[in-house]
């Protein structure tokens, strides 16, 4: 029993590599686009899987003890907290972590250059404006890929109630 809290280690190395590995991962998500895990996929499923086992060995090393695992999922679970609470003071620091929206519709035309640019296929965006209920592009004012991954559109009508029109 005590080989469950012994570890191999000192505490703070295992929280050291938690925030660490947090950081790290938060940058190669920023990398990798919005497009990421906005919808997942099976193949999103299966990065996050492998992610989080190869990323194992990063945060808690050798150690086989329970207390340096929940030492280091403590640490990602705060840096998380102080990174969100950072987040809704700082509207900058905000969009450093998450992003700028994109803009792919526009005055209801496609941008296809965009749409490239974020990875986004034209089957995917089509079951996009599916999903919303609309058949074509044409009557959206604005469409954007959100920091979130998500695509979001404004239709002419929402915009003119926007407007008091």
């Amino acid at each position: 029993m005590n080989e469950w809290f012994e570890l191999s280690e000192p505490w703070w190395h295992f929280a050291g590599r938690g925030v660490l590995t947090y950081l790290g991962l938060l940058v190669l998500m920023r990398l990798a686009g919005k497009r990421s895990f906005g919808e997942m996929s099976a193949f999103d499923v299966l990065v996050l899987v492998l992610a989080g086992g190869t990323l194992r060995t990063a945060i808690i090393g050798d150690d086989h003890s329970y207390l340096g695992a929940f030492i280091g999922v403590a640490s990602i679970l705060v840096t998380n907290r102080v990174l969100a609470w950072f987040c809704t003071r700082s509207p900058r620091f905000n969009r450093v972590v998450e992003g700028m929206p994109a803009i792919l519709v526009r005055d209801g035309r496609r941008d296809a250059v965009e749409l490239r640019r974020q990875d986004i296929p034209e089957a995917a965006f089509n079951r996009a404006l599916h999903a919303a209920g609309m058949e074509h592009e044409g009557s959206v004012v604005i469409a954007r890929l959100e920091p979130n991954g998500k695509i979001t559109f404004i239709r002419q009508d929402e915009a003119l109630q926007g407007r008091g029109g």
